[in-house]
C-alpha cells in the first residue's frame, strides 16, 4: 500500500515536493520526501547523505530533470499514526528531510492542512534483461496506472529510452499520448475520492 500526502489545493505539488508513505506486509514503512528538478551535480552529501536519499534523474519524453529523495522508515506504530492523521507528516520527517526543506527548498515548517491521500495499491513487475520495472498502482476508485521504468548512468539515458521505445512497438504496447510524469493526476485523483 502506497500513501501520498498533501493539502486540498496539492500545495507541495505544485512546489515540486510529494511525500509518500510505502507500507510493507509487516507494518514498518519507508516515509520518503521527493523533491523534484534538482541539480544533482550541486548537492553534497551533507544534503543528501548516501544512506537516507539518491538524487537521480528522471527522463520522460518530455525531458530529464534531477530527483532528491529521503527516506526515513518508520515502524508499525508510527505507520498507524500517520495514516490516522493522529501525528503530522512534520512530525515524523527525519533530521535530513527537515534539513533539505529547510535549506534548500525553503519550506519550513509544512503547511498545517496536509493529510493522507490513499491508499494506492502498487503492485511491481520485474522483466528478464534488459530489465524493466513494470509499477501497476490502482487508486480506490479502480483507475490504475502503469509505468515503465528502467535505472542506467545518466550517460546511457537517451539509448536506454529509444531501446524501451523498440521493445514497446515489438512488444506490440503502445505508449500514451502522455509521457510525462502521472503523479499529479493520481493525486487529484485522490483530492476528488475524499
Amino acid at each position: 500500500m502506497v500513501w501520498q500526502f498533501d493539502d486540498e489545493t496539492l500545495s507541495l505539488f505544485e512546489r515540486g515536493l510529494r511525500l509518500r508513505l510505502r507500507v510493507a506486509g509487516n507494518g514498518h514503512s519507508e516515509f520518503t520526501l521527493k523533491v523534484a528538478n534538482q541539480h544533482c551535480a550541486r548537492l553534497g552529501p551533507q544534503l543528501v547523505p548516501p544512506r537516507e536519499g539518491k538524487c537521480e534523474y528522471d527522463m520522460y519524453d518530455t525531458g530529464t530533470t534531477g530527483a532528491v529523495s529521503l527516506t526515513r522508515a518508520l515502524s508499525p506504530k508510527e505507520t498507524n499514526d500517520l495514516v490516522s492523521g493522529r501525528v503530522a507528516p512534520a512530525q515524523l520527517l527525519s533530521q535530513s528531510q527537515m534539513r533539505y526543506l529547510r535549506e534548500v527548498v525553503g519550506i519550513w515548517p509544512l503547511p498545517t492542512a496536509i493529510r493522507s491521500l490513499g491508499p494506492l495499491r502498487l503492485q511491481t513487475y520485474r522483466t528478464e534483461p534488459p530489465t524493466y520495472d513494470i509499477d501497476i498502482s490502482q487508486l480506490p476508485d479502480g483507475d490504475r496506472y502503469g509505468e515503465i521504468s528502467r535505472k542506467v548512468p545518466l550517460r546511457d539515458a537517451s539509448k536506454a529510452m529509444d531501446v524501451l521505445k523498440g521493445d514497446l512497438s515489438r512488444s506490440g504496447v503502445e505508449m500514451c499520448a502522455d509521457q510525462s510524469s502521472q503523479a499529479g493526476n493520481k493525486l487529484r485523483a485522490l483530492i476528488r475520492e475524499r
